[in-house]
């Protein structure tokens, strides 16, 4: 069934057009999960389309969905811009339910205070708690976190799924799927340095992996990949298994790495080398490698990033909120480092609104440069568009024809927005809005959600169910003993 939208403005973000070609008054035309046509709309371009496929065309308007055309006048403009859907090309699925359970601390603190006490909790209580909730609570924070991912206009995400996590990868396909959403699965492992609970075998890493992708290999819009948590809390044997897995089935690697001061220090005490140097060593870095962070870098880190080709996700809330710095962004891109900007776990960022993310990112490195032209407005919504999707090797981030139907229209008749135009419209979503402006999402060509309806999921009963969840681990966490041990903690 073909589908049509129109916008007021289109940004195709296309390596066709230019990254920066704007259009007055665009349009897009799909069926299936196949974009058809993208491009300026006009009176003649209207009358074709309806000519052509008036009787089976479904049109997308701002709240209802339209079968069966017989004049243009029905070919309804939103006020708003058209893109491709936001790429998140790192986060965490399991913190919506914790946002706010323990602030102003570092990142080991804040690890150890709340994020690996939450998902051990629900492994834990997993019977009671399903009991409760009427499903896993594993799958509550999933669905939740697909909530918020098609509040801010994201379509395609890579989950780094560690910790307890990474024994309910099966529940987070199911939330991508029930939600539209397309998916990157980086299957978490710990090897030594981490709760004991928690400590794989190589062997054990390899099976988990290995029985994810006979599950859910063969899916379109899901990949598993392999996503030991860090350098620090992953031995030299199992990170060189875990690349040789990707390596041999074809995929991404991805970890954390250099976050924060206190273990890339443990890193040069214990090894003589920084956490990128040691993985250098290792033969793990290259193309197909993607970091999360990377916050901080030396001379020789930038050096072997960019003779490597290895893949850097930014994370600025994250990185500002729990302290950890911000790494050397318009150095990495200078020497030819590919970067995306991201929002990493509701926990730690608070939210998912990538375009915060992107706003953020540019206004740092202006600053910390003392320089305004750095990440101007157009590169910094590439790195949530076009940039991630090629760092993820995904065919999303752009509209162009052929391409996945993944995209989303960002209203631009709120108070905020306006004066937009044609001349200021990249520049007012990166610096005037404030997320919520996102009105249409979708995904696979499928319309996910239209204003406050959200097609694909029960956002009632999954707020509930997060809220109920979140007073259960508060309660908890009372009388639970302290954990330590994610981290070089001080």
């Amino acid at each position: 069934m073909p589908r049509f939208i129109r916008a007021k403005f289109l940004l195709p973000m296309s390596e066709a057009l230019g990254r920066e070609h704007r259009i007055q008054d665009g349009y897009a035309l799909w069926d299936g999960d196949a974009l058809l046509e993208v491009g300026p709309y006009t009176e003649e371009v209207g009358a074709r389309i309806v000519r052509e496929h008036g009787p089976d065309l479904e049109v997308v308007g701002p709240t209802t969905l339209t079968r069966g055309v017989s004049d243009a006048d029905a070919l309804v403009r939103h006020e708003g811009v058209l893109m491709p859907g936001f790429v998140k090309a790192h986060g965490h699925d399991h913190e919506p339910p914790i946002i706010g359970l323990v602030k102003d601390v570092a990142l080991t603190g804040w690890l150890d205070g709340v994020v690996n006490p939450f998902t051990g909790f629900m492994k834990r209580e997993q019977s009671r708690l399903e009991d409760l909730l009427g499903r896993t609570p594993q799958s509550v924070s999933y669905l939740k976190a697909r909530v918020d991912d098609l509040y801010y206009g994201i379509t395609t995400s890579m989950v780094h799924h560690c910790n307890h996590s990474k024994y309910f990868a099966d529940d987070l396909v199911a939330a991508a799927e029930t939600a539209g959403t397309r998916m990157i699965v980086a299957v978490g492992g710990q090897d030594r340095h981490y709760a004991d609970d928690l400590l794989d075998t190589v062997e054990g890493a390899l099976e988990r992996l290995d029985g994810y992708r006979e599950r859910h290999g063969h899916k379109t819009r899901v990949t598993i990949i392999p996503g030991p948590d860090q350098l620090f809390s992953n031995g030299p044997e199992m990170m060189s298994a875990l690349k040789g897995w990707a390596r041999d089935n074809g995929t991404l690697l991805h970890f954390h790495s250099s976050e924060e001061k206190q273990t890339t220090a443990w890193f040069r005490e214990t090894y003589g080398k920084t956490p990128i140097a040691y993985a250098h060593g290792l033969g793990i870095l290259d193309s197909r490698t993607v970091v999360a962070h990377q916050v901080h870098s030396t001379e020789e880190d930038l050096k072997i990033l960019a003779e490597t080709g290895t893949r850097i996700v930014h994370n600025p809330l994250a990185n500002t909120i729990l302290g950890s710095g911000m790494p050397p962004v318009v150095d990495m891109l200078e020497r030819g480092i590919k970067v995306a900007i991201s929002t990493d776990g509701s926990g730690s960022a608070d939210n998912q609104n990538i375009l915060a993310a992107a706003r953020l990112a540019s206004q740092y490195q202006k600053a910390r440069y003392s320089r305004a032209d750095y990440l101007p407005a157009q590169q910094a919504l590439e790195m949530i568009t076009i940039e991630p999707a090629q760092i993820l090797g995904l065919p999303t981030g752009t509209l162009e024809v052929g391409r996945p139907a993944d995209l989303v229209v960002v209203a631009t008749d709120t108070p905020n927005m306006t004066p937009t135009r044609i001349t200021n419209v990249v520049e007012n979503l990166v610096w005037a809005s404030d997320g919520s402006e996102v009105r249409v999402v979708i995904g696979g060509g499928e319309v996910l959600r239209q204003g406050s309806t959200f097609h694909t999921l029960d956002v009632e009963r999954i707020l509930a169910d997060v809220s109920t969840l979140s007073a259960e681990f508060d309660a908890h966490r009372v009388d639970a003993p302290q954990l330590r041990g994610t981290g070089a903690n001080a």
